[in-house]
């Protein structure tokens, strides 16, 4: 072993054991290292907190305004000015909001490595505007009458920035027309999720920035940000649901257009006036070399021993941050093996890495078994609107002398939403704290388990209230009323709160400092993959129950059909994943070590 232990010599003294938050909220300046916008250290009586959150949180609310202004009559925009069949306009919108959760790594990917989270929305929501506006100037030049040839003109010079929303009829008539019409549709559709990834990892991860890592007082409040950012994000879409798609389908797609870019520009102006009151934190290169550096650097040393006393792997004499050594994912530690021959040479970072970046790693790596949990969980709420609304298309969806349309009952989830944040952060919260004697009450794993839970008995509710209707159809009487999908909205309307929001709020916290914006796009990556998950169910199912000429679970005509079984699935699926979540999370080493 003297060998062994030459090559593995300690440069250092042990590391010094990470410094919990301070009680104290009398401190001048942060203690997280954040930093004002003239790179000073940030004054915690003049910069960011709450006062900051409000002007962040205007530009979340507008994003979602103008996403949802687009995805909730997306179908019928395809279906009806596109002509396209009902099967290729649900596959193409949900391809096009499944674009809108990948782009966001793009975005987080800037943010981490070059620009900084204030620098990529500064730059990201202008393109979002500009092209909501070619939308309003077009639709403009439509309503005017200008010639067929300037507005052939126009349209080509600008095909590549907007959503046609209409084009003239001699365009529009031929078959190069329509051609030449949805190109730009989609052009325009594809470069608005452009715009989308480089906001919408940015606004939650900057918003929490705001608030010291290193004072209780703050953490408490950060919590809180979370659930009104998802309030932000709900409310943007109750508005967006009920007024946008109205005047849409009533008024016309041009007067939404104006509505959606008056509100973006506003904000965007009141997010670059608070430039002097926002805390930064400083772009410390990719992140992703980082993690890559890591991988190579311990396959190069795989044959090296490890030594028993963690202090003797190499950490930077002189790092803003230090992360504690834990003992998971052992074979990556030999990264920071100090060989004799690497002692007086330390600028190799694709042979030598740091103990913190080992353990950044290894953050990650945690992380991926509650990530592959919450996809099942987005797929719940991926059914919500596809077959809870089909579901709601064979009921009756008379109420009085009203006519409910089956899409329009997602209202009643983001009221949901609406009602349950004031009651968890107001009520819930307080009483837990005092319970458990923990500053948020519960745990962000403890959140996101009971949002599990309620989402298994969501599918278990609706498959009951379908066994109800399959029964008054075939028995002949009267249609189950399409209210009884109500308690079913707000049960999802929870499960955000605690599921949806306990991620947001898991995937900041525990990430590597120099990874949030990344990991917060992880997160939000989740919402993709439930709804192609849902996607690949769906197919399986109708595959395998429509052999041999049956009908299958799922047919045109829900009468002839089992959907019911497909919600007993989901549910058992669900609960399958709870008891598997439940197993990572009671193993789950967080992140103490960072802020």
């Amino acid at each position: 072993m003297e060998a062994a232990d030459e090559e593995t010599a300690p440069l250092l003294h042990p590391l010094p054991q990470p410094q919990p938050p301070r009680e104290d909220a009398n401190s001048e300046y942060t203690g997280d290292g954040s930093v004002d916008i003239n790179n000073q250290p940030a004054l915690k009586r003049s910069t960011g907190n709450w006062r900051a959150c409000f002007m962040i949180l205007g530009v979340e609310f507008s994003e979602n305004l103008a996403y949802y202004g687009i995805s909730k009559n997306l179908v019928t925009y395809l279906t009806k000015v596109l002509h396209e069949s009902k099967v290729n306009a649900a596959r193409n919108s949900s391809a096009w909001s499944g674009a809108c959760y990948l782009t966001p790594l793009f975005g987080a990917f800037l943010a981490d490595t070059y620009w900084g989270k204030y620098r990529t929305v500064l730059t990201f929501l202008p393109i979002y505007i500009l092209i909501r506006a070619l939308h309003c100037l077009e639709k403009w030049i439509v309503l005017c009458e200008i010639s067929e040839r300037l507005h052939a003109y126009f349209v080509q010079g600008l095909v590549t920035l907007m959503v046609s929303t209409s084009l003239p009829a001699s365009m529009t008539s031929s078959d190069a027309g329509h051609q030449l019409h949805s190109i730009s549709v989609y052009l325009g559709l594809y470069l608005v999720a452009f715009g989308n990834g480089g906001v919408k990892p940015c606004t939650s991860a900057f918003g929490a920035d705001q608030f010291d890592g290193g004072d209780v007082a703050e953490l408490r409040r950060k919590g809180s940000f979370f659930n009104w950012y998802t309030f932000m994000i709900n409310s943007g879409s109750l508005l967006a649901s009920t007024v946008l798609v109205w005047l849409q389908d009533n008024v016309g797609w041009g007067i939404s257009f104006v509505i959606v870019v008056v509100v973006m520009a506003f904000f965007l102006a009141v997010f670059f006036a608070g430039s002097t009151v926002y805390r930064y934190r400083p772009v410390r290169g990719s992140p992703l070399t980082s993690v890559c550096q890591v991988v190579v650097a311990a396959v190069r040393k795989w044959h090296l021993e490890l030594p028993d006393d963690s202090s003797l792997l190499y950490e930077a004499q002189v790092a803003d941050h230090r992360i504690k050594h834990t003992d998971q994912f052992r074979f990556l530690d030999k990264a920071a093996i100090v060989t004799s021959g690497e002692k007086g040479n330390m600028a190799r970072p694709w042979k030598q890495c740091t103990l913190t970046q080992v353990e950044e790693l290894k953050m990650l790596l945690r992380m991926c078994p509650i990530w592959a949990c919450l996809v099942l969980f987005f797929s719940v709420s991926s059914q919500m609107s596809s077959t809870l609304v089909e579901q709601g298309m064979a009921m009756d969806n008379r109420v009085g002398s009203f006519t409910i349309p089956p899409a329009s009952l997602s209202t009643f989830h983001s009221i949901g939403v609406l009602l349950w944040i004031p009651v968890y952060d107001v009520a819930l919260v307080p009483l837990a704290r005092r319970v458990t004697g923990k500053p948020k009450g519960i745990t962000q794993l403890q959140r996101i388990g009971i949002g599990l839970a309620v989402a298994a008995l969501i599918m278990a509710y609706s498959a009951l209230v379908e066994e109800r209707r399959l029964a008054a159809a075939r028995a002949g009487a009267a249609r189950t009323s399409i209210l009884w999908q109500v308690p079913a909205q707000l049960m999802h309307g929870m499960a955000v709160v605690f599921t949806s929001i306990g991620k947001s709020e898991f995937f900041y916290d525990q990430a590597p400092r120099s990874m949030r914006s990344m990991c917060t796009a992880l997160g939000q990556l989740a919402i993709a993959a439930g709804n192609y998950l849902s996607a690949f169910l769906l197919a399986v199912v109708a595959s395998a129950t429509t052999r041999g000429g049956e009908p299958g679970w799922i047919p045109d005509d829900l009468n002839k059909g089992h959907l019911d079984y497909f919600f007993w699935l989901m549910a058992a699926l669900l609960l399958l994943d709870l008891l598997f979540f439940v197993f990572c999370a009671m193993r789950y080493k967080g992140n103490s070590a960072t802020s």
